[in-house]
This record gives structure tokens, sequence and C-alpha cells, in this order.
């Protein structure tokens, strides 16, 4: 068993019936924005994150496809919590920065992922490598959110 706490709540959620649907319920309402979205974290676990959003018209834009700020805050969301999950307990993260391209369009459902290399947590910046997929497994936005890895103070 992990000492990350929030992996540790991550699998208490998972023990419970629609324990990922209330987990990421609890989640987006501690962090408020992201309940925008109604995502729902699919995979937690040390350097990875997966986080699904659902084509519904309130994360369309014009064309009818989910529009990219929609698929940006999944993607933002997937890299905080796979930070969260990961970061060790001497360091701190805070994002600078997102980059992303748009390969494709997204026409459904769309899967958000996070990922870093296990050893890349060393204080600076870290570029973590984030991709959106739909259905069929093509990858409509990539890119990189840039955070800041420091040292947690001394007490």
């Amino acid at each position: 068993m992990t000492d990350n706490y929030l992996l540790k709540i991550y699998q208490k959620f998972l023990k419970l019936p629609f324990g990922r649907k209330l987990f990421s319920w609890y989640s987006a309402r501690r962090a408020p924005y992201f309940s925008t979205i109604s995502p729902l974290i699919t995979t937690l676990k040390p350097n990875q994150c997966e986080v699904t959003l659902r084509k519904r018209k309130i994360v369309q834009n014009h064309i009818g496809t989910v529009h990219v700020i929609a698929i940006c805050n999944g993607l933002e969301m997937a890299m905080g919590f796979m930070c969260e999950a990961s970061i060790p307990k001497h360091l701190r993260w805070i994002p600078k920065g997102m980059t992303v391209k748009y390969p494709a369009k997204a026409a459904t459902d769309i899967r958000c992922v996070a990922t870093v290399p296990s050893d890349a947590w060393k204080p600076g910046d870290l570029n973590v490598d984030v991709k959106a997929y739909d259905l069929k497994g093509n990858v409509v936005v990539e890119g990189a959110i840039t955070i800041w890895v420091s040292q947690k103070p001394s007490k």
C-alpha cells in the first residue's frame, strides 16, 4: 500500500459502489472549476492519471465538437491529480504554463491522459506530457503542461 495521501483516498473510494464516480465528484467539488466538465477519473497511479469527459452540449463548440478549452480543463485535472499522486513528499509543485496542439476534431467522448517519467521529480521545470484521445484512439489534443517543482520549506 502506498503512503501517498491522494492514492489512499482513491483506493478507499474504489472499494465503494460507484467508487470512481464518487471520487471524481468529490474531487471536482474540491476544485470547483473542474466540475464544469463532469470529469470521471478512470486511472490514478504514480506518474499517470486518466480523466474522461463525455461529449455533452455544455462542452461543445459551434461546430458540435468538444471545445478545446473543455479538453484543456480535463488535461489540467489529469496533470494535477497525477502530480499529487506522484511527487515525493519533500517536493511541491505549481503549474507554470500549457502548450497544446489540436491535430484532430474531438467528435466523441474524450480521454485525457497526463504522464511523466518516474525519475523526473527534481527541482526545476518539469514538462508533463498530456494527450487527449477520442473513442477511436485518435489524438485530438496533445502538448505539455510545465510545472515548477521545488523543495518544501523547512518547518
